[in-house]
């Protein structure tokens, strides 16, 4: 009998970005037991020997949608590909591949004496381009690392290891990095003893990440209904990380509507993206792929200047936009919810935490994640809280107050924050083959 152990070199976390260096430890051990009686027809050098014909490991990424998702040439390239080899991975998980890296061969013909361990080291690179894990209404990414190995006359068992992969936007202009790079370190002090390392897209991609959700950028919106002026509310900044808190700020002063009462939720809209044709995609590229490229991908003349921010910002509240036909909201889900009674109140704040355990802003070919605060404000004309008591001199609550409701939907980005902050500790995935 031999037992296949798998265990992620990062203990502390079995989470990676897209870019970065999935590790794990492969041990193949031919474990005896005291029952077990070797076959007579073997001598006995032969009898406890245990022979394994190969062994491969690799990174798939799984699609599983109820999207009716067209034939295209990638999933066409993949499937060719996949038929050529020993393992199909397609059988060996629900789902359809449609990220794989090249297999790694571990070993071929391996023999074992009982007792016998052997170790194995693999790793490979997350690739830059693939989806993260998502698990939504209707449509499923998740990353699994498929350990395959095979007995002589024998099929193939498999062994997998899943992962949790965040996105990490990808430079739009790379070309301007090596500039980046060379001004910075001609302004910093040099060390003629160190030794100079060439840094890599992922680090220079969690650079531009920090700077773009640490900036401020105070935004103020104007909140009021068909009866007068509620409200101004402010939005420290647009972007944030896994982790953060959304802090904002409510002024009531000089209000010609009071708000009672006031709720915000932080909403995740899973909105789908239908197949468009050659033509018709080619001609509304100019509109789609600012807002496409705002999310997936960093100008970095525009995060200088913070015009990419704004530009997507405004171009995304809704109630700034009077339009006729309403905007798509696709598929629901409230992560957190905030409640306050502010009647009286003339300023107060807004805090909503973001899980860590969620999926920050991405967009793929079938699917597109965004993240909004869905704001409702029960309003009242009432501008005077009852009369006073003339026994206690204290206010005297009305029995009744005439209330109406207004909700708004105000879009924030929601980024991904570095793996080793987030503590998911993995376990160890073993198989048997008898």
């Amino acid at each position: 009998m031999i037992e296949i152990k798998a265990k992620l070199v990062r203990a502390d976390s079995a989470i990676y970005a897209t870019g970065e260096r999935v590790e794990c430890l492969i041990e193949f051990t031919h474990k005896v037991f005291a029952d077990e009686q070797p076959p007579s027809n073997r001598n006995a050098n032969e009898a406890g020997l245990e022979n394994l014909a190969w062994a491969s490991a690799q990174l798939h990424c799984y699609r599983k949608t109820s999207y009716s998702t067209p034939a295209a040439d990638k999933t066409q390239e993949l499937t060719e590909l996949i038929g050529r080899t020993a393992l199909d991975a397609v059988t060996q998980a629900p789902g359809e591949v449609i990220v794989a890296t090249k297999p790694k061969i571990l070993f071929c013909d391996l023999k074992l004496q009982p007792g016998e361990t052997k170790i194995y080291f693999f790793n490979e690179f997350v690739p830059r381009d693939g989806p993260p894990t998502y698990r939504g209404h209707d449509i499923r990414y998740f990353y699994k690392i498929t350990i395959a190995t095979q007995r002589v006359k024998s099929k193939v068992q498999t062994l997998t290891v899943p992962i949790r992969v965040l996105p990490i936007p990808i430079i739009a202009r790379p070309d301007e990095l090596p500039v980046t790079v060379e001004t910075n370190e001609e302004l910093a002090p040099t060390n003629p003893f160190l030794e100079k390392r060439e840094i890599s897209e992922l680090e220079i991609s969690w650079h531009h990440l920090k700077n773009v959700t640490a900036r401020r950028a105070p935004k103020f919106y104007r909140i009021s209904n068909k009866r007068g002026f509620v409200g101004r509310f402010c939005l420290f900044k647009p972007a944030y990380k896994l982790g953060e808190d959304i802090v904002g700020s409510l002024d009531f002063d000089g209000c010609q509507v009071r708000c009672v009462q006031f709720s915000v939720k932080l909403q995740q809209q899973e909105l789908p993206i239908r197949p468009q044709p050659a033509q018709a995609l080619s001609q509304s590229q100019s509109s789609v792929g600012d807002d496409a490229s705002s999310i997936q991908s960093f100008d970095m003349a525009s995060i200088a200047s913070g015009v990419a921010v704004d530009s997507m910002h405004r171009s995304a509240t809704s109630g700034s936009a009077r339009e006729d036909t309403p905007a798509p909201t696709g598929k629901l889900s409230t992560i957190a919810t905030t409640h306050q009674v502010c009647y009286a109140t003339l300023q107060t704040q807004v805090v909503v935490p973001i899980p860590l355990h969620v999926t920050p802003t991405f967009r793929t070919d079938l699917v597109d994640v965004k993240w909004r605060l869905h704001f409702e404000f029960v309003t009242s004309t009432m501008m005077d809280f009852g009369g006073p008591n003339p026994e206690s001199g204290e206010l005297k609550a009305p029995a009744e107050m005439p209330v109406e409701t207004m909700v708004w939907n105000l879009p924030v980005t929601i980024y991904a924050a570095n793996p080793l902050q987030i503590y998911n500790p993995n376990q160890t995935f073993n198989l048997l083959i008898k």
